[in-house]
């Protein structure tokens, strides 16, 4: 069997091990010659080593909770925390989780994990900084990121179907490739810096630039965020509370106002909302919060 239906066998077979066919795409980088595809295959099965060059389907959007404590014994637990008590400049690390292992790592978590998400700590010193600005009255005593296992299988995925793209694409411009010498270049290294941006970066634009060999199509994926919509879907469960239409008319007026200099104005207005209604909207809204939080300028 060739080197390359080897990789698509692997591919299609989610039982195998992810690291056992990156290793198969190390050898199949050098003989194609092409650092990019050696580069890459090298961070995912290594890790990376800085969090702005992690692929897009490595970093993803989570929400925090907390363990608070109050006076006269009182407190909370596992309580969702609303990202906008933070200060902007602390907030964007904590809206996301940056997967930044190498692949046998995050299949690691993946399996033992007991339930459905997993926990990223906040650092002590943040909690110690922000611990009194969350709940009034209230101090946080530890907090953390909630990471679902579905993103990190996500990611997973996303890896596998890049490389069986990849080599698809491949195969299509030369069948024995897997089997040429190292550094023998069966693929022209610009063809193969064409594929490798479309069905690994996931980067279109300027790609064909100088080249004649083939047609480049740009895809725009800029998409009005589903945010809105998810936020007024999940209040329908509490319609008729009284916390029901000032919450949803909050979310119609930051949706109406989104891209506008006013959307800062109406996100706070509904997190005031939420802030009165804690115990009835708080567990409906949190999923969406982290995402609602990026788009505020």
């Amino acid at each position: 069997m060739s080197l390359l239906r080897e990789i698509q066998d692997t591919a299609i077979d989610s039982r195998t091990e992810l690291a056992v066919l990156l290793r198969k795409c190390k050898v199949l980088a050098a003989r194609l010659g092409n650092p990019e595809f050696k580069q890459w295959v090298e961070c995912e099965l290594s890790g990376y080593d800085d969090i702005d060059d992690l692929p897009d389907y490595r970093v993803l959007t989570v929400n925090s909770k907390g363990h608070f404590s109050g006076p006269f014994q009182s407190g909370l637990r596992n309580a969702d925390i609303p990202l906008m008590c933070i200060n902007e400049k602390l907030r964007k690390n904590l809206t996301h989780s940056y997967l930044n292992q190498g692949v046998a790592s995050m299949e690691s978590l993946v399996n033992d994990a007991s339930g459905g998400t997993l926990q990223e700590p906040w650092n002590p010193d943040l909690v110690a900084y922000v611990g009194q600005d969350i709940y009034e009255g209230m101090n946080c005593m530890q907090a953390w990121k909630v990471i679902p296992v579905t993103g990190i299988v996500a990611a997973l995925d996303a890896v596998r179907n890049r490389i069986l793209n990849f080599v698809l694409e491949i195969e299509a411009e030369s069948p024995d490739a897997g089997e040429a010498p190292v550094n023998s270049n069966p693929v022209p290294q610009d063809k193969v810096h064409q594929i490798f941006n479309t069905y690994i970066s996931g980067n279109v634009q300027n790609v064909a630039t100088g080249s004649r060999d083939f047609e480049q199509h740009a895809i725009n994926n800029d998409t009005t965020p589903e945010v809105f919509s998810q936020l007024i879907e999940a209040l329908e469960s509490v319609r008729g509370e009284p916390a029901y239409d000032a919450a949803k008319s909050s979310v119609i007026e930051m949706q109406e106002c989104y891209g506008a200099d006013s959307f800062k104005s109406k996100y706070q207005n509904f997190m005031s909302a939420l802030a009165d209604h804690m115990q009835v909207l708080g567990p409906l809204v949190a999923p969406y919060l982290p995402a609602l939080a990026a788009l505020v300028p």
